[in-house]
């Protein structure tokens, strides 16, 4: 699709989808049996309609900027922020390539499934090399491991939180962003299409008028 769209309204389009991942970001929810500070939001799907519609880049560009924002707020020392900045953009980025070289149903399964396992273990290491390191420093570990295993007796230290925590978690996100994106795209995508298709049929008749 992205090669029937103007830069001009590429760039106006994400920016809408921008603005509305940002706002999307601040409203987020935990999943049963998993620590209490991983929390999911629906932004990602946002970048994810945008990679397929517009491309990576774009979903990428879009992802920075909502994660920029949310930063000058942020409760983590903008880590969360980066974090998410960079299992989002692993999503989108592996989902899309993969989508665009078979732009089917089959091919958009793929590539988000692909791009969950992808987000996942971009999280497991982000959980473990960032985020971790900055919880420790504003209270003890164990005091992370103990609430943790509060909700999940697997857990019981930084491994298993990571094979038990992280990774489970950031798979499901990527199921619930998948199913959002699969059940958006096709009507979202006409939409903007029609826009587009519209727009400039209306300005060649206009031109040929003159």
């Amino acid at each position: 699709m992205s090669s029937t769209i103007s830069r001009t309204k590429k760039i106006t389009y994400s920016a809408m989808f921008a603005a509305i991942a940002t706002v999307v970001m601040f409203f987020e929810f935990p999943l049963p049996f998993m620590p209490p500070f991983l929390k999911v939001d629906l932004s990602g799907a946002v970048s994810l309609l945008a990679a397929f519609m517009f491309g990576p880049v774009s979903a990428v560009l879009i992802t920075m900027v909502k994660d920029i924002i949310h930063a000058f707020s942020s409760s983590t020392g903008c880590v969360g922020e980066l974090g998410d900045f960079l299992m989002t953009s692993a999503f989108c980025v592996v989902s899309s390539l993969i989508y665009r070289r078979d732009h089917t149903k089959k091919g958009a399964v793929l590539g988000m499934a692909c791009g969950s396992l992808a987000m996942a273990i971009v999280g497991c290491f982000t959980n473990r090399y960032m985020l971790i390191p900055f919880f420790a420093k504003v209270m003890p570990i164990e005091a992370i491991l103990s609430a943790c295993s509060a909700v999940n007796p697997l857990i019981g230290s930084v491994d298993t939180y990571i094979i038990f925590g992280a990774l489970p978690f950031n798979l499901i996100k990527g199921f619930i962003l998948s199913v959002i994106t699969f059940l958006l795209y096709k009507r979202l995508s006409s939409f903007v299409r029609e826009n587009t298709i519209g727009a400039r049929t209306a300005l060649d008749n206009r031109r040929k008028a003159e």
